[in-house]
Formats: structure tokens, C-alpha cells, sequence
């Protein structure tokens, strides 16, 4: 398995090793404690395992979770392809307001890590596209938020601007108007958040 840190602080890409013969392939596609490794601290611990189908076009997101206690996100997708984009929404954060994109797909079967405090979306590119992902929290619909992924300020190249979109995630406010409410997380919020989660595993 092959880490790489991405240009968001605590975020990862995963690319995992194939095992292949003539019956098939088998691959380690989640290892919390290499995460940990390449991360310096303990990975927040995954406690539920959720999974959608889009079809092509379809965009979920920009989504994220107050913090505390965020949601962090280990995702994969596992038929098809997608777009997998992650945004910086953590006030303080070094580089708050940047995204990135990468593309998951059921042949090299990489996945990403998202920090808690940073937005998570992605766009289908395959007829259908079925996306896995684990989390560090139960969804929580009072704590949840969404950017609309079309705001001109994040300027994200979708493949299409003809998405089918949720009616929430149509009518969801852009990045500076989530700002001006006080609802995006902190970064020092964030970072205690993992200390938080740190000092316990060592008093075990």
C-alpha cells in the first residue's frame, strides 16, 4: 500500500498494492494504523460503512459536518469511476478555501482520506458509479452542512455544469456565505479535536 499526502493538510491518497492470478485479484484497500503512520497521529476510528450508486453526472455534494465532532471520511469507489473532490473549509487553515480532485475508479481501486473540517464531493464520469465510504460518525442531520459545488469563488472544474444535483445541494449557499454566519469549522478546532482523539489511545 502506497500513501501519499495530498495538497490539504491531513487529507491522503491511497494506492493500494494488487495482488493478481488466474483467479482473480485481491487487494488491502483500508490499513487504519498505516494511516496513522503516514498521518503522525491516530486516523480517526471508522464506526460506519455507507454506499451509493449515481449515475453519470450525478454530483453529491460539497458535504461536511460541524466540528467538533466532524465526520471523517475514508472513501473508495468500487464500480465505476468518479471525480472526488476535497475542500479546505477550516478557517485558519493554511491553504482554507483550496480543493482538490481526484479520480476514483474500479481499476486502481485508490481511495482518500478526508480530515474532519474538510468538504467532500464527487461527480459520476461512468453510466453508473458506485461509491463506498467509511466514517468516524453516524450522520447527524442538525450538524451536517453542504457548499454549493458550483460557487464561482471555489471555481471547481466539474466535468459538467449540467449535474443532477439533490434540491439541497442545489440551494446550498456558497463558501462565503457560510463563512459570514460563523458555520464553516475552525482549523485550531480540528487540530484539538485530533489531540483530543490522540491522548486517550495512549492511556489505554
Amino acid at each position: 500500500m502506497r500513501i501519499s499526502e495530498l495538497g490539504i493538510p491531513g487529507s491522503l491518497l491511497v494506492a493500494p498494492r494488487h495482488h493478481t492470478d488466474e483467479r482473480g485479484l485481491f487487494l488491502e484497500w483500508y490499513r487504519p494504523d498505516l494511516l496513522s503512520e503516514a498521518l503522525g497521529h491516530r486516523a480517526a476510528p471508522m464506526v460506519q460503512g455507507n454506499l451509493s450508486t449515481s449515475a453519470r453526472g450525478t454530483i453529491r455534494g460539497i458535504h461536511f459536518a460541524e466540528v467538533p465532532y466532524g465526520q471523517a471520511k475514508y472513501v473508495t469507489c468500487v464500480r465505476g469511476a468518479v471525480l472526488d473532490v476535497l475542500v479546505d473549509l477550516r478557517v485558519g487553515s493554511p491553504v482554507f478555501g483550496r480543493w482538490e480532485a481526484v479520480e476514483l475508479d474500479d481499476v486502481q481501486r485508490e481511495a482518500v482520506y478526508v480530515p474532519e473540517g474538510v468538504g467532500h464531493g464527487f461527480c459520476a464520469l461512468t453510466e453508473t458509479a458506485t461509491v463506498s465510504y467509511l466514517v468516524s460518525r453516524p450522520f447527524e442531520p442538525e450538524r451536517e452542512h453542504c457548499v454549493n459545488a458550483f460557487d464561482s469563488e471555489l471555481d471547481i472544474p466539474w466535468p459538467s455544469r449540467e449535474a443532477i444535483r439533490s434540491d439541497r445541494d442545489r440551494a446550498a449557499p456558497p463558501l462565503s456565505h457560510l463563512l459570514g454566519r460563523g458555520l464553516l469549522p475552525r482549523y485550531e478546532d480540528c487540530l484539538s479535536h485530533i489531540r483530543e482523539r490522540h491522548e486517550p489511545h495512549h492511556n489505554q
